[in-house]
């Protein structure tokens, strides 16, 4: 018996009876998903705000490229220096907020 047969199995199984329950309750047999001409669907004005922060978000750059050139250059060159102090406080301050958030 392979897995992707059974899962196959199951659903089949689960969609015959959600069908069969539907069926009973409206007081007709189904025969597969029919959609008249009156349905409709409305979406909040949330979700076209929504839609439009997804298209800003997908278009915006995620890193500084002329930054991420600048430190490649320093780092290749041997001019890059690291701050030791800023980057303790760094890891300090995300222990910090590590141990907070797993406070009850």
């Amino acid at each position: 018996m392979k897995i992707n047969d059974s899962i196959k199995q199951s659903v089949d199984l689960t969609a015959n009876k959600l069908g069969d329950n539907a069926g009973k309750k409206a007081g007709k047999a189904t025969s597969g998903a029919s959609a008249s001409s009156a349905d409709s669907v409305t979406l909040s004005t949330l979700s076209s705000q929504m839609k439009s922060l997804e298209a800003k978000v997908a278009s915006a750059e995620v890193f500084d490229a002329e930054k991420v050139d600048a430190i490649k250059s320093a780092i290749s060159s041997g001019q890059f220096q690291v701050d030791s102090g800023k980057v303790a406080d760094g890891l300090i301050a995300s222990v910090r907020d590590l141990l907070n958030t797993q406070k009850p």
